[in-house]
């Protein structure tokens, strides 16, 4: 069905959304030792879209398992889930609740609240409608990318590791990435 908005989107489905983790990357990169980024990942996560008959009165909710961090290091991500970053022995769950969604034409963004290790901020995801169709299994799939730069020390994951010479060797702007694919929940 296709919204009854003036805002027209081929294909789109209203309906209440499950995200498919093992289709859906929660991603993130960092700029290390001033020369390169380091990327990773999120393995654990599970969230709930709701595409409203009108687009902009859509809505979701993720959350993600700290604990579930994979940069393809294993002491590296030891000492991301210590209290020096992300303290995942007190704060297992990094959360996200929209708070409106909108457009400017072609471009759409989500705002919303983000929470990590208890501190909780605005946050605005570019947002990219990859579109609405079956699936191979009977079902009905959506896809979803979006993006956002979030500051780490302001959600006190600030720890200050100076380099010989100037510089830090963990950045404090982080780019997350997200690519979303959900399924369509039947009655």
């Amino acid at each position: 069905m296709t919204s009854s908005t003036t805002v027209q989107i081929p294909a789109y489905i209203a309906g209440t959304w499950d995200i498919d983790a093992s289709h859906s990357t929660v991603g993130f990169s960092v700029r290390h030792m001033m020369v390169s980024k380091v990327r990773g990942y999120f393995r654990e996560f599970s969230g709930e879209i709701v595409t409203a008959e009108d687009p902009a009165q859509s809505r979701v909710t993720a959350q993600v398992d700290m604990d579930s961090i994979d940069t393809r290091q294993e002491q590296r991500d030891a000492h991301i889930k210590s209290a020096d970053f992300f303290d995942v022995g007190n704060h297992t769950e990094m959360t996200f609740r929209s708070t409106a969604v909108k457009t400017d034409g072609a471009d759409w963004t989500v705002e919303g609240d983000l929470t990590i290790k208890g501190i909780t901020k605005p946050v605005v995801l570019e947002l990219e409608l990859n579109g609405f169709g079956p699936d191979a299994y009977g079902g009905t799939r959506a896809g979803f990318s979006a993006k956002t730069e979030i500051s780490r020390k302001e959600y006190g994951v600030d720890i200050d590791m100076p380099m010989d010479g100037g510089g830090v060797v963990v950045g404090d702007k982080i780019t997350v990435e997200l690519e979303i694919e959900a399924v369509l929940r039947t009655a």
